[in-house]
């Protein structure tokens, strides 16, 4: 009975057990299925928006849904329209990143298209998104369209808004107007560069063979091809950049021309030379360099900067034109100019201002022309400020020039009776103002400098202001004569002088304006002072060898002797006090001295041959006979001829550091009024 109940127990047991079992398999299997069943309404529930939007049309008012199809088509067009020029400008990448060099035209047509392009982007993309935006309102306002969609649609058509800017809009081809632009820039500089080529010449002396003015240096085809580029340059404010690239290659052009010159003294200071007479060979090569300069090469590009740039307007190529000839070295000519004008006064300065005022008056009309606009104003400026320095400067020079004379006369004589450098320099000097060359130049800067000072020019001042020059020099001769304490010596001075003065003038422009009696007068004194000359010096000589109480003598062979003897001695010591103390005078003329030489032997040397030869047998036996005998008539006759003889001239010379070679070749210095004596 008992066992009987313990089997029940256990079979309640496994049945609970079962039971059990079971009933969590089914919690696990409704576990599980509440589990995906979660998911899916987790996905229900993000597709629900989306299932609301695509059925909210549905819901939309009727008339809204009808009339939002014509909307979002107006609204379509434009933004189509816009979206395919974009694809047009991106078609045309490939061309305008290609060389413009093998085919220009098509280049700039190409572009041209693409700036087309770019200005309808510009003109309608706004429209374009202002038609969207009116879409979306109205989508918004209708409520036919997702939020959502319509606000990522609004953040698009911002952004489109923005890039409306000014400087937006320059990107609208991605860079592409730009790069195409430094294309067109490199082949202009590219055409001017490959045909701009510096002027030939063969050598800087073949410059007077030039014509007179130079063809313009481009072909008509290329000067074309760069009126083309400029017209495109500058529809896109790139004539600044041109101008730029076409001065820079132009002036280096010119200067490239220039260099054959060597022009490298243009470069001097006034701390770099003496005077004028140091650098008066580059002041002469100045003057023809500037002509060429001038006439060859900026009458070339002042040519061509019209041709090129005409159709822009007077005002730029003449503004072009004057940066080229800054830069290619019309300044530096003027500079030149103007450093010579600052340079310490010298009569010889004068006659190189006067060469300068010729150069310039000569490049009058062509200076008017060229540099008249008022582009060239610095250029104006310069060129003034000389003219008037080398006008000023010369007037003062030659009206300084008598007092400079007169001041002279204070100054001892030369100690060996020549002829001052006053003298020769002057006499030489007035001759040059006088002649054809340089009266009327002189004659033209002293008219202006008079009526700079509101007095009027007299026809007849240059003339007279000579005149009294002249007048001045023979003030100062006659001092001079009576400076001297020798009176042989003052006597041979006033031969000398009187005799320059009588042959140097003669024929002369001054001598003619002198007169033919000033000039006899000047060799009549000549004439005096030489007879005045031998009579009182050579001519006493003679006088040592007198025959007295020789002939008749009676006393016997020895007395004779010592008398001759005594008459040749002081006969010697008179000759060799006058000869040691003439061989240091000086007749420069070779005319003259030898005539005064030959009057000097024919004063002397019979009367010694003569005396030597009656008496000399007297004295040549003796033992001291070379006491006596001291010189053969040959010897003698020599020795006269070879009186009064000139010195080597001795020039100055430039000396000090070297500068940079700007001094190679430079030539002596020549001596002026600064040294009289």
């Amino acid at each position: 009975m008992a066992h009987s109940v313990n089997d029940n127990s256990i079979e309640s047991l496994i049945s609970a057990s079962k039971a059990l079992r079971l009933s969590l398999q089914k919690s696990q299997s409704i576990g599980s299925a509440l589990e995906k069943a979660g998911n899916r309404f987790e996905e229900i529930n993000h597709r629900l928006p989306s299932l609301e939007a695509a059925v909210r049309p549905i819901r939309a008012d009727k008339e809204a849904l009808a009339a939002v199809g014509g909307h979002i088509n107006r609204a379509v067009g434009p933004a189509a329209a816009v979206l395919k020029v974009f694809d047009a400008v991106h078609g045309l990448e490939k061309s305008l990143l290609s060389d413009p060099h093998s085919d220009l035209p098509g280049y700039l047509s190409v572009l041209k298209r693409l700036q087309e392009a770019l200005r309808f982007l510009g003109d309608n993309c706004g429209l374009a998104i202002q038609w969207l935006e009116d879409i979306v309102e109205y989508l918004e306002d209708n409520a036919v369209a997702d939020e959502r969609y319509l606000s990522n649609l609004k953040k698009s058509l911002k952004s489109l808004r923005e890039m409306q800017s000014e400087e937006e809009k320059a990107n609208l081809d991605g860079g592409l107007l730009e790069a195409a632009l430094e294309k067109l820039e490199n082949e202009f500089r590219r055409l001017l560069t490959e045909h701009s080529v510096p002027l030939p010449m063969s050598s800087p002396s073949s410059l007077g063979e030039q014509a007179c003015i130079a063809p313009s240096p481009l072909p008509v085809l290329v000067i074309q091809k760069l009126q083309a580029i400029l017209g495109r340059l500058i529809a896109n404010n790139r004539l600044e950049k041109c101008i730029s690239i076409y001065v820079e290659v132009r002036s280096s052009n010119v200067r490239a021309s220039l260099q054959a010159l060597n022009l490298d003294y243009l470069e001097i200071s006034i701390a770099e030379f003496n005077d004028v007479q140091s650098i008066e060979g580059y002041i002469s090569q100045w003057g023809k360099h500037l002509e060429f300069a001038v006439k060859h090469l900026f009458e070339a590009e002042y040519k061509l900067c019209n041709d090129v740039f005409e159709r822009i307007g007077l005002g730029v190529w003449m503004g072009c034109f004057a940066k080229i000839a800054a830069q290619a070295g019309i300044l530096a000519f003027l500079q030149f100019g103007k450093t010579v004008t600052e340079s310490k006064k010298d009569p010889i300065k004068l006659l190189k201002l006067l060469d300068i005022f010729a150069s310039l008056n000569n490049l009058r009309l062509d200076f008017n022309r060229l540099f008249g606009g008022p582009a060239c104003l610095e250029i104006q400026i310069l060129t003034r400020d000389l003219i008037k320095s080398v006008i000023d400067g010369a007037a003062e020079i030659f009206w300084e020039l008598l007092l400079q004379v007169k001041l002279q006369r204070q100054n001892p004589p030369p100690q060996d009776g020549s002829v001052p450098k006053l003298v020769s320099f002057i006499t030489d000097y007035c001759n040059k103002l006088l002649g054809d060359d340089y009266k009327p130049i002189l004659t033209q800067v002293l008219i202006i400098y008079r009526s700079w000072k509101h007095e009027k020019f007299q026809e007849g001042l240059l003339i007279n202001e000579v005149l009294e020059i002249v007048k001045a020099i023979e003030l100062n001769l006659e001092a001079w004569i009576k400076a001297y304490e020798d009176t042989s010596l003052a006597n041979l001075f006033a031969m000398n002088n009187h005799w320059h003065l009588y042959k140097h003038l003669k024929g002369t422009k001054l001598g003619v304006l002198l007169g033919d009696a000033w000039l006899r007068e000047h060799e009549q004194y000549k004439d005096y002072y030489s007879t005045v000359f031998l009579r009182d010096s050579w001519g006493k000589l003679p006088g040592h060898l007198s025959r007295e109480g020789l002939i008749l003598f009676s006393g016997g062979r020895a007395t004779a002797r010592d008398l001759v003897k005594k008459r040749l001695k002081s006969f010697n010591e008179a000759f060799d006090d006058m000869y040691k103390k003439q061989s240091s005078w000086i007749m420069s003329d070779k005319d003259l001295r030898e005539k005064t030489c030959q009057l000097i032997v024919q004063a002397v040397v019979p009367v010694y041959r003569s005396y030597m030869q009656n008496y000399g047998p007297l004295v040549e036996q003796d033992a001291s006979s070379s006491k006596y005998a001291k010189y053969s008539v040959h010897t003698f006759e020599k020795m006269l001829m070879s009186l009064f003889q000139p010195k080597p001239v001795r020039y100055g010379s430039f000396k000090g550091r070297q500068m940079s070679g700007k001094f190679n070749g430079v030539a002596d210095l020549r001596r002026t009024t600064s040294a009289v004596v």
